[in-house]
């Protein structure tokens, strides 16, 4: 089956990319957002970059949607309308913004395209009108349980922190490094040090890292700290944890249901993050027994292979919806 799909979220797309189907990925010399392709990504052949423009000639059988605009995009590259003339479905990676719990979603006028989130929490707070909506809970490839703690350090995942502020609550960090040295990795860290007025080398950032370098990095940290107030559950808090490290999470979004207790501290009083911080910095074999434990909620519930298998059933009931409805327009068009 041929998939297309635009490269939007690289942690998210390395997951959907490794199921069974061919992955068709429009690429422009310049690249960007429209045009991204595989992006040097070591992705299985099955994971193909077509030219915008051939797009058409390719004929794929499902457009997997993930920002609005995709919509008409689509139409337009396919010269077919997603939902009515070809399957769709739209992947929303989001929680909702503005006036929450009633923002409306973008499709929810296309009854004919269901809404895919990956949180149970963006389920309940987005509101998708006459568009079914459904869940397929994140999955990641292993990193294998690379974990040393050999650095009494937090480690931090945070993109844009200084621009997104309190949505990724970077706001937290300038008492956080009080209890616990930070590194933090992603992109656009160059002002947060002295944003957050973090002295000395108690926060170090450390920049936006290849994959394997990232997690090599960041298993030799003693614990993970996750200060994001409102954002879907970040792919970096499961790859932590399938790491073995052991979380420190604030209590927010989905985090409560991702993170076990005997796999880390969840909380939304700040005190009580500080403790586990400082439990962990000064207790290595109690921050190694919560990271087994991580790990093994992780790889159960966050696996690759049953993210992928939800995905097929996904899949493959679109395609059966989307071809009933075909023919029951087809015969109704013969009457």
């Amino acid at each position: 089956m041929r998939i297309l799909l635009w490269h939007v979220h690289g942690s998210w797309t390395d997951a959907f990319v490794h199921g069974r189907h061919e992955y068709l990925l429009p690429v422009l010399p310049e690249g960007g957002p429209w045009g991204l392709g595989r992006a040097g990504r070591a992705w299985p052949e099955s994971v193909r970059e077509v030219a915008p423009a051939e797009l058409v000639d390719e004929e794929p059988d499902l457009v997997v949607l993930q920002r609005p605009e995709e919509f008409e995009e689509a139409e337009l590259l396919l010269r077919r309308r997603p939902g009515r003339d070809i399957a769709a479905v739209y992947v929303e990676h989001n929680t909702p913004k503005g006036q929450v719990p009633d923002t409306r979603h973008p499709m929810a006028e296309q009854s004919q395209i269901p809404v895919v989130h990956v949180t149970h929490f963006n389920r309940m707070m987005w509101d998708t009108g006459h568009a079914s909506s459904l869940v397929v809970e994140h999955g990641i490839r292993d990193p294998g349980g690379l974990y040393t703690g050999e650095l009494p350090r937090a480690a931090v995942v945070s993109n844009e922190p200084v621009r997104r502020w309190r949505t990724t609550g970077t706001d937290l960090l300038a008492d956080f490094v009080h209890t616990a040295p930070l590194d933090v990795y992603g992109m656009g860290l160059e002002r947060l040090p002295e944003t957050v007025g973090a002295p000395g080398d108690r926060l170090a950032t450390l920049g936006d890292l290849p994959r394997e370098q990232l997690h090599a990095g960041m298993a030799r940290r003693r614990v993970y700290l996750h200060p994001v107030r409102w954002t879907s559950l970040g792919l970096s808090l499961l790859e932590a944890m399938h790491l073995g490290m052991p979380v420190v999470a604030l209590g927010a979004t989905e985090a409560w249901r991702a993170v076990p207790p005997d796999a880390g501290v969840v909380s939304a009083d700040p005190d009580d993050l500080h403790r586990a911080l400082r439990t962990y910095l000064h207790e290595p074999d109690a921050a190694r027994e919560a990271g087994q434990q991580a790990r093994r909620h992780a790889l159960t519930h966050y696996g690759l292979r049953r993210f992928l298998r939800d995905w097929d059933s996904v899949i493959d009931a679109v395609l059966a919806e989307h071809a009933s409805s075909s023919t029951g327009e087809g015969k109704r068009g013969q009457q």
